[in-house]
């Protein structure tokens, strides 16, 4: 896919088709374990949606994982209007931020702001697999 947007737009019409929460649907307060998640098959490896939606504070707010196969990146660098935050939890790979790439492996976290070009890809010889949350505050 060309960008994030272009993916998501097709994850969100993925959950809709799942059953997932209906778009626009404000975020519960629950505590969600892997299997209450969204699972979503890729050619790049597994996501889970945990929340994804409006708060009462935030105009979109997303927190999922993805298990990233080797030698993989789910899209190219992009950039959206929210800001994020990327947890490896384990695996090997490269995170790029505004066109600086580090390496990165269990507990390396990343924040970018809102439309900064960032990006993540598996470079090692096993799965990656990293948590991230996205956020956009209501204007």
């Amino acid at each position: 896919m060309d960008n994030r947007r272009d993916f998501f737009a097709v994850l969100g019409a993925a959950m809709l088709a799942a059953g997932a929460q209906p778009a626009g649907a404000k975020v519960a307060d629950a505590v969600l374990v892997a299997k209450d998640a969204q699972k979503l098959d890729h050619p790049f490896g597994v996501q889970h949606i945990y929340y994804q939606g409006p708060t009462d504070m935030l105009e979109i707010f997303e927190g999922g994982c993805l298990n990233l196969l080797p030698g993989m990146e789910p899209h190219p660098p992009h950039k959206h209007p929210e800001e994020e935050i990327l947890l490896v939890a384990s695996g090997r790979g490269e995170i790029s931020v505004d066109g600086v790439i580090t390496t990165a492996g269990p507990g390396a976290m990343m924040f970018t702001a809102a439309e900064k070009l960032h990006g993540i890809k598996n470079t090692g010889k096993e799965p990656m697999l990293f948590y991230y949350f996205k956020w956009k505050a209501r204007s």
